[in-house]
């Protein structure tokens, strides 16, 4: 389960595992497309796992061989004989100390090996999943929040990662050492052997009735944990306005109940987690007593050694360990699967169509836009735009204005086929959007939005960002053009100043300005300008008003705005309201009309003007 900052963890004992959902289809899907390079690796990892488990096992074994040879050299030199035989016993020990050189050597070779695999295979997840992002429609953006897709890309990759790395290893060592003590166990005695497996069920119906009590207490810790940590965030985000309203004794009080709930339940549940362990000792310990009992017995009938009793003492107190391991590891693979599951459908996931078959060329359209009779639902049962026609010279600016909601934006996005039409058509220049390849149609386009992007970078790299290739001296043009060159030659380093990943060293003016510097470099043949100056304060404004008029002269421009004054000087005033064009012509002619334009201009200045 993520935590409370979205990682991921095991948590403890009984607390809830996220599943797959088709855990068969998620194991085929990733060995037949993923693992199956690495089958030579997997067999290597699955020998010396082998073989560190098994000379790890006969160790006790021939450390009961010493202790017998201790036992019996005493005994020897009571009776007035020669005594223990140190060189025997040295070469016992030698013996003992190569088999356990050998089994880490491999174990480093399995680790060594297993690494590489896991690191290998969430590269290869990583590359994939960023190439897919380029490639996704914005359909699957609408259904999935950032949030969920940064979890996939960082904590589902890392779950997968640690998990198949600590797991696969994890479960063959488990299995060949719990095989392995029990192969050992009963070659030193059977019925000794059966005593200790008799303890199993009884310890396994106690950990089951346990972990089905405290996993109702940790799904409400963790309900609980979403519950503080949620109005955490809510206060401390609206703080201000808690202390405006004088709201401290409500929200403390609101506070410490869910804190107290959030404590019974996280004691309750901890407290029966933490009984487990101490159980398990006690019925260990149990076994321990019957073994030595049962041991004692048959010494003294010489029907075992006493070094052997030792070993199987030894292996005694091993056996639980890979049952608890295997246990674990059963969490741990769930939790990679649910992970690797997520992965997979988000690479399986239906990608947008690049390119076509003989597409046209963009190379010398002029950016004439025609809208013919365009439907369009981002829902197919729910419809936006209903029957959408326009005429768009090249050339000419055309400002798109209208109520929220009202499916502006919405135009620009299919005009750059962002999402395509249900029915219509849009014509660059006669010629079917839906006939040229994605990337080349959007080179004919440059934006600028209400909400900057830069990234963390130099501010030339951000300028050059559409142009790559673009020399210094253009770089430098552009910012002349948009009116930011003078600000730039003012910073540290000038353009070659490095933005955080915030650009929080920039103000939003600034940043607008390096935007449209970024566009006017690009020299897109049509411009879309969806509310580029809705948030920036009056003088700024003129600045970029000014930088956004020489962008503008000569190319195609669609301008969204809410502020109806500043788009006066249109050549064309779409108005939409309900997905359709409702009004259209200039400024005065629309005032004229006095229709929906004229009352949403007078209302919008009445109000600036009160």
């Amino acid at each position: 389960m993520p935590g409370p900052m979205g990682g991921h963890g095991r948590g403890p004992a009984g607390a809830k595992v996220q599943k797959a959902k088709d855990s068969k289809g998620t194991i085929k899907k990733l060995f037949s497309r993923y693992m199956k390079e690495y089958r030579l690796q997997l067999i290597i990892v699955l020998i010396f796992a082998i073989g560190s488990t098994i000379f790890s096992i006969v160790g006790p074994k021939i450390l009961g061989n010493a202790t017998t040879e201790i036992f019996n050299g005493i005994v020897s030199k009571l009776s007035g004989g020669t005594g223990i035989d140190f060189g025997k016993i040295a070469s016992i020990l030698l013996t003992l100390l190569g088999l356990y050189l050998i089994s880490a050597f491999f174990s480093l070779i399995q680790g060594f090996t297993m690494t590489g695999i896991s690191q290998k295979l969430t590269f290869r997840l990583r590359n994939d999943m960023i190439k897919k992002i380029s490639k996704l429609p914005m359909r699957y953006f609408d259904k999935k929040t950032n949030g969920e897709v940064l979890s996939i890309l960082t904590n589902d990759i890392d779950t997968l990662s640690q998990n198949l790395n600590q797991s696969i290893t994890q479960i063959i060592t488990a299995i060949c050492t719990l095989f392995g003590i029990l192969i050992m166990m009963l070659t030193i005695s059977w019925e000794m052997t059966l005593v200790s497996i008799i303890i199993l069920p009884i310890a396994a119906i106690i950990v089951k009735k346990i972990v089905g009590k405290s996993q109702k207490y940790f799904e409400r810790q963790q309900e609980y944990l979403g519950h503080v940590n949620g109005q955490v965030e809510e206060i401390y985000g609206g703080h201000n306005i808690v202390k405006v309203f004088n709201g401290e004794e409500k929200a403390l009080n609101e506070f410490r109940k869910q804190n107290e709930e959030l404590y019974h339940s996280g004691w309750r549940s901890q407290f029966l987690s933490g009984l487990m362990h101490p159980i398990m000792n006690f019925l260990g310990n149990v076994g321990y007593v019957a073994v030595a009992i049962i041991g004692g017995y048959f010494a003294v009938q010489g029907k075992i050694t006493v070094g052997n009793i030792q070993s199987f003492i030894q292996y005694n107190k091993q056996f639980t360990q890979p049952i608890g391991q295997i246990a674990q590891v059963s969490g741990m693979l769930q939790s990679m699967l649910a992970a690797a599951e997520r992965v997979l459908e988000f690479i399986d996931e239906n990608e947008e169509i690049q390119t076509i078959e003989n597409p046209k060329s963009t190379e010398n359209l002029n950016g004439n836009v025609k809208f013919d009779h365009v439907n369009f639902g981002y829902d197919e049962d729910k419809t936006i735009i209903n029957d959408f026609s326009a005429n768009v010279k090249d050339g000419q600016k055309i400002a798109i204005v209208g109520p929220t909601g009202a499916g502006k934006t919405t135009m620009v996005k299919l005009l750059m086929r962002f999402y395509d039409v249900n029915s219509g058509g849009i014509y660059v220049d006669g010629i079917n959007v839906q006939e040229f390849n994605r990337g080349d149609l959007r080179k004919m386009f440059g934006m600028v939005l209400q909400d900057t992007w830069l990234f963390g970078g130099t501010i030339k790299e951000n300028i050059r960002y559409g142009r790559p290739e673009a020399t210094d001296a253009e770089v430098i043009e552009a910012a002349k053009a948009a009116h930011v060159h003078h600000f730039i030659k003012t910073l540290p380093n000038s353009y070659d100043m490095i933005l955080d990943e915030e650009s929080s060293n920039v103000s939003a003016g600034q940043k607008q300005l390096i935007t449209i510097a970024r566009v006017i470099l690009a020299q897109p043949k049509i411009l879309i300008l969806d509310e580029a100056t809705s948030s920036i304060d009056t003088r700024t404004e003129i600045q970029i008003q000014s930088a956004m008029d020489n962008l503008m002269k000569g190319r195609t421009s669609f301008i969204i705005a809410h502020r109806l004054s500043t788009i006066k000087n249109a050549d064309l005033i779409l108005v939409m309201d309900h997905g359709d064009i409702v009004e259209q012509g200039t400024h005065n002619q629309l005032l004229e009309r006095n229709g929906f334009y004229a009352s949403l201009y007078n209302s919008q200045f009445e109000i600036e003007e009160g």
